[in-house]
């Protein structure tokens, strides 16, 4: 960094200025990319899939809380150490402001989990997290929109992701999953992506990107901590709001 070049207050503005045409043309092949995303033909949703939450079993339908779209976070749960893995707690972390306009535009979203009901509430709460959490434990969820893997497929040595056959690691990965219900309450899969493909929702690396280090990072989210693990006590404390402390039910988005 201290032999980064420096130049008059004209060159910088020229240099930026060239900077821009650039970021503008990337503005406009992410519209492009957003419009092909829309036109994605959709597959029907047959399956009957029932969810463990706090408010009792709910079905996918059950999940829309009345809206006609549903954003599912495929969130990762460590079953080893009984909590979500740092990355998707990373993403999590960015929902609840997103989630107070989404909610008011007629779409809902919500966090699935591979886990038990009374650990993922519990890990929840430690998080300070608002929005909807939903355990697919016992449900075929997981495995059908490819975030799960059984343990024959991981001892193949290769696993169906990003829509891709891979090299297997772990029991589960990242993604993210987009449905519509129609007015007949027929459900359609719109979208899905997986691994770096939901990252232009982590505004904090949107943010990074921005600085003179960027991400700074040796590999991907290797500085990054659950944001009750960093060293400071401010961080410490949820980043969040969280429920009310005399809240005797979670609340749900």
């Amino acid at each position: 960094m201290e032999s980064h070049r420096i130049v008059s207050r004209e060159q910088w503005t020229a240099a930026r200025k060239e900077l821009l045409a650039q970021e503008k043309e990337l503005t406009r092949a992410r519209d492009r990319l957003s419009a092909a995303r829309r036109e994605l033909p959709w597959v029907k949703v047959e399956k009957a899939y029932v969810f463990a939450t706090p408010q009792g079993a709910k079905t996918l339908a059950d999940l829309f809380e009345g809206r006609s779209q549903l954003i599912v976070q495929h969130f990762m749960w460590l079953t080893d150490q009984g909590q979500g893995c740092p990355g998707c707690s990373f993403l999590a972390d960015h929902v609840d402001a997103a989630n107070m306009h989404l909610k008011h535009h007629d779409v809902s979203i919500v966090a699935i989990a591979r886990a038990p009901l009374a650990e993922l509430d519990a890990y929840r709460r430690r998080m300070g997290w608002r929005f909807a959490f939903a355990s697919s434990l016992g449900s075929d969820f997981n495995f059908d929109y490819h975030v799960s893997f059984t343990k024959e497929e991981l001892a193949s040595g290769k696993v169906y992701y990003n829509y891709q056959m891979t090299d297997a690691s772990i029991g589960e990965l990242p993604g993210t999953s987009v449905f519509y219900k129609d007015a007949s309450g027929d459900i359609y899969h719109t979208y899905s992506d997986y691994a770096r493909g939901g990252e232009e929702v982590l505004s904090a690396y949107m943010l990074l990107d921005t600085t003179p280090k960027g991400r700074n990072e040796t590999r991907s989210m290797g500085w990054m901590r659950r944001h009750d693990e960093y060293e400071d006590a401010e961080n410490r404390a949820s980043c969040c709001a969280g429920p009310p402390a005399n809240a005797s039910q979670p609340i749900s988005a």
